[in-house]
């Protein structure tokens, strides 16, 4: 007990320190923050609740935000054109953003950055967003659609708000919580956030770099891609690690520690797949931790010690002495380069998947569980994640079925047990052949190995966990060896063919643990740093 009290301690401290920063950063701000709450007396849910013991919470830390609650029956209401509740417009003299919905959960970050960009009247974009933004001229009505179980969406939401922030003369936005709204979300076959509209348009699914987002802003179509201006900013390292996973967020820890400069960049939100991993009960030191929780503490130890470049895509990678990691944003001149660029979700590869994406198909239960309460989904696959995630999504009050291609499962006893103890049903010896539907899936045709039997199912939604492909792109542009399995090929010391570039974590194979991939973090930087002082390469 007096353990766990004297670990709390340093928490709370942490906690007040936070608090105390936030007051002064509100109070050197110049502008008011006024806040108008639409809500409807008929519909006092637990978002017009939320809203309310947010924002008390906020104005706890400064005089500078202001609240006024209408009806949805006031004059302010139709002159703001809000139809909705709740629905929060914010500054309205100054910016056209609205939140229909509440900042809960991971929203709450979106939220706190959203007042501190207006409170400060700075949008606070990389001078590459800017020159973006300084294109457009046409109106920009921009929705974000949101959740507050995603921990990708932030990203997204607060690409909207400093593109609203930088432009408040032609861009307007609307962030949308698709638990409280799950009636828009139909209406924009949002079922997979985050996901981006401008003018009606899609412009983009999933977290974006922020200049790609305001480059598909710009150019009213989703893209993939970004080049900066070749007046970039150029860092100069000993180590550069692309990929802000386990891997990559313990390496940046250990290289550190032993002395070199050291930068981490990751394209989206940190963590890798453990951020949208439900529950974790296998990582040394905590019996049962979710995901986001357990990335948060590494990600607070790891801003300890290293810089994050966290919403920057590498681009292009130059080997040489120095090694040159051109970004989104700036460029690295880095006498070393760790990949920990980690895996993303393997695909099924059947009829109607990418079609349907983000429109019933998802590989997110936590981002996109939420919508689906109370309609019938299937979960595909037969590991720890797929048996971890039909039961979030059972527990969440979705009516899931597991579908696997064999007659056993291949996730841990512990959760096979939990798994017969919820009572979700398994589709055993069954393929998925087709995922049908329109606008959204309405069925999927399922395969039965055994008996060569074909039928159809009605569905609202297919959540695959089928495993991961490695995340090799920028291994196989500059020339690095793969295994025959795709992984990049490495050392017993993580070293790759080119002299100067590692490797760690899910990218080299082996077994997809967190504990495993940390370790390969610890040991790459150890070597690298080594190396530093006593270069292999020029033995």
């Amino acid at each position: 007990m007096a353990g766990m009290e004297a670990n709390a301690a340093p928490n709370r401290a942490d906690g007040q320190a936070f608090l105390n920063q936030l007051r002064a950063t509100f109070a050197q701000m110049p502008n008011t923050i006024p806040l108008l709450l639409f809500t409807e007396k008929s519909r006092d849910d637990v978002f017009a609740q939320a809203n309310r013991q947010v924002i008390r919470a906020f104005r706890e830390l400064t005089d500078k935000i202001t609240l006024h609650e209408y009806d949805l029956s006031h004059e302010k209401a139709r002159q703001h054109n809000v139809t909705v509740s709740p629905t929060l417009v914010i500054a309205p003299d100054q910016y056209n953003i609205r939140w229909i919905g509440a900042p809960m959960g991971e929203e709450a970050r979106t939220f706190l950055e959203l007042l501190l960009l207006v409170g400060s009247g700075n949008s606070n974009a990389s001078e590459q967003s800017l020159k973006v933004l300084e294109r457009i001229d046409a109106p920009r009505h921009v929705k974000v659609f949101i959740s507050p179980s995603c921990p990708y969406c932030p990203q997204e939401a607060v690409n909207g708000a400093k593109a609203a922030v930088a432009r408040p003369d032609l861009i307007s936005l609307e962030l949308i919580d698709i638990q409280c709204r799950p009636d828009i979300a139909q209406q924009y076959a949002a079922q997979s956030v985050p996901v981006a509209y401008a003018n009606e348009t899609l412009i983009g699914q999933g977290a974006q770099a922020e200049e790609v987002f305001m480059s598909s802003l710009q150019k009213l179509e989703p893209q993939t891609i970004f080049i900066p201006d070749v007046d970039a900013e150029v860092v100069e390292t000993d180590l550069t690690i692309v990929g802000g996973g386990p891997a990559g967020i313990t390496a940046a820890i250990y290289a550190v520690r032993s002395g070199l400069k050291t930068a981490l960049v990751e394209a989206n939100a940190l963590g890798g797949q453990v951020a949208t991993t439900p529950i974790v009960e296998n990582y040394p030191g905590f019996t049962q931790v979710g995901g986001k929780t357990l990335v948060d503490i590494m990600v607070n130890h790891a801003l300890e010690y290293v810089q994050i470049f966290q919403g920057e895509k590498v681009i292009d990678i130059k080997p040489g002495t120095p090694h040159e990691v051109q970004t989104t944003r700036r460029k690295f001149m880095t006498k070393t380069i760790l990949l920990a660029t980690g895996a993303s979700h393997r695909m099924l590869g059947v009829p109607g998947e990418k079609r349907l994406s983000g429109r019933g198909v998802s590989y997110c239960a936590t981002c996109d569980g939420p919508l689906f309460r109370d309609k019938k989904v299937l979960m595909v696959g037969g590991g720890n994640s797929a048996v971890t995630e039909a039961l979030h999504l059972h527990h969440m009050g979705v009516a899931v079925t597991l579908v696997h291609r064999r007659d056993t499962l291949r996730a841990q006893e512990f959760l096979v047990k939990n798994l017969k103890e919820s009572g979700i049903p398994v589709l055993w010896n069954t393929e998925i052949k087709d995922i049908l539907g329109e606008e959204r899936v309405t069925s999927v045709e399922l395969f039965n190995n055994q008996t060569n039997e074909t039928s159809t199912m009605p569905a609202d939604g297919v959540f695959l966990s089928i495993g991961y492909t490695p995340a090799v792109e920028l291994a196989s542009k500059i020339g690095l060896e793969l295994t025959e399995e795709g992984y990049i090929a490495r050392d017993a010391k993580h070293r790759t063919n080119i002299p100067g570039i590692y490797a760690a974590g899910d990218v080299e194979g082996g077994y997809k643990q967190i504990v495993t991939a940390t370790g390969m973090g610890a040991e790459a930087a150890m070597t690298i740093f080594e190396d530093i002082i006593n270069p292999y390469w020029q033995q």
